[in-house]
């Protein structure tokens, strides 16, 4: 995918890539001369300096990092984090490392989503070894998930409550994620007193309410962490360095870390439609049968019943709406995604 970022190195806006697309259109730009196309740099220290840049945050625990003597097992899927977290790791103070796939070659060893499906050789490395944690960043290094002790996942989910507990505890704040990602994040932020908001799906969506509400962390649910201290970007490196700070203080298993927080669990589906299909009128019709319960529609249709809610989002691109539910019980999130199905299916037989 073709990504553009701006001068601040951040992912631009639907309003400055609309912007770009209407100039482009309008034919509102020159061609450069060939002396004068510009240039560039290459340099071998970028991860270095990056890495250097992390180490010099302050709540960066170095001590307490070093002294736990973490064993860890990193898992890269053979892209660039085999070169970048064992880096980091061993600045970090990190001696004891097993590194599984992390030859930089591209050719990615398993489906490189850090779900706990594609994860399994992680897990049995970390029993294996008798590791404190492992370690599994996709392959551009912006999603972090881990495994704990006992080979079971932290959740991907959980990546993110975890530092944004590790931050609050020493700075109080906002918190923003997207839509889509777990309550687990309000739960935590507004147990302490301080306000979580939700933005749109998509990184620059969170950048944008971050910036907006004064974030001291953010991120998406899928292990993007952004930490606005260091720069504006899912940044899996410094989730790294975070994540062992806090699980350093803590002083016990990743697993008892883990445990800490509220427990929820998310249910993804989707329902294919006919092409001729009303989509928006579907979703116009679910926010008349639930007018009475608390809707948010900044993005898609989300609805939520007490502590569980359901997020309806229609595809841009294919008659396809995506189903995000969650609750405390995983049969109630799947129950919930069944009833929404049904509702959909019900409204598109009978016309919308």
């Amino acid at each position: 995918a073709l990504k553009l970022l701006n001068y601040k190195g951040e992912f631009i806006s639907a309003d400055a890539g609309l912007e770009i697309m209407k100039m482009v259109e309008e034919d509102r730009f020159n061609f450069a001369e060939v002396g004068k196309l510009g240039s560039y740099k290459m340099s071998l220290s970028y991860i270095d300096w990056h890495i250097e840049q992390i180490l010099n945050i302050p709540i960066i625990d170095l001590h307490a990092i070093r002294k736990r003597k973490f064993n860890i097992v990193v898992d890269a899927v053979n892209s660039s984090g085999g070169i970048a977290v064992p880096l980091l790791l061993k600045a970090l103070g990190v001696e004891d490392i097993t590194e599984i796939n992390c030859e930089a070659t591209g050719e990615f060893a398993h489906d490189p989503e850090p779900l706990p499906e594609n994860l399994n050789t992680l897990a049995s490395e970390v029993t294996k070894v008798g590791a404190d944690l492992g370690i599994v960043v996709d392959p551009d290094v912006d999603r972090l998930a881990m495994i704990c002790e006992d080979g079971n996942p932290f959740g991907e989910e959980y990546t993110l409550v975890a530092i944004a507990d590790y931050i609050l505890s020493l700075k109080k704040g906002n918190t923003v994620s997207n839509l889509s990602s777990t309550r687990a994040l309000r739960d935590i932020t507004e147990a302490i007193g301080c306000q979580y908001y939700e933005s749109a799906v998509g990184e620059v969506n969170v950048v944008e309410k971050m910036k907006e509400v004064d974030a001291v962390i953010g991120g998406e649910g899928n292990g993007g962490v952004i930490y606005p201290d260091l720069h504006y970007g899912r940044d899996a490196l410094v989730g790294i360095a975070l994540f062992l700070s806090s699980l350093a203080r803590y002083g016990k298993a990743s697993s008892m870390l883990r445990a800490k927080y509220p427990s929820y669990h998310i249910s993804k589906n989707k329902i294919q439609l006919e092409p001729e299909m009303d989509v928006d009128g579907l979703l116009e019709q679910i926010l008349d049968k639930y007018k009475k319960q608390p809707i948010k529609t900044i993005d898609g249709v989300k609805i939520e019943f007490d502590n569980d809610w359901v997020l309806l989002r229609k595809s841009n691109t294919e008659p396809i709406i995506r189903i995000y539910s969650e609750s405390s019980s995983e049969t109630t999130a799947n129950n919930i995604a069944k009833q929404i199905i049904a509702d959909l299916k019900f409204f598109a037989k009978n016309g919308n």
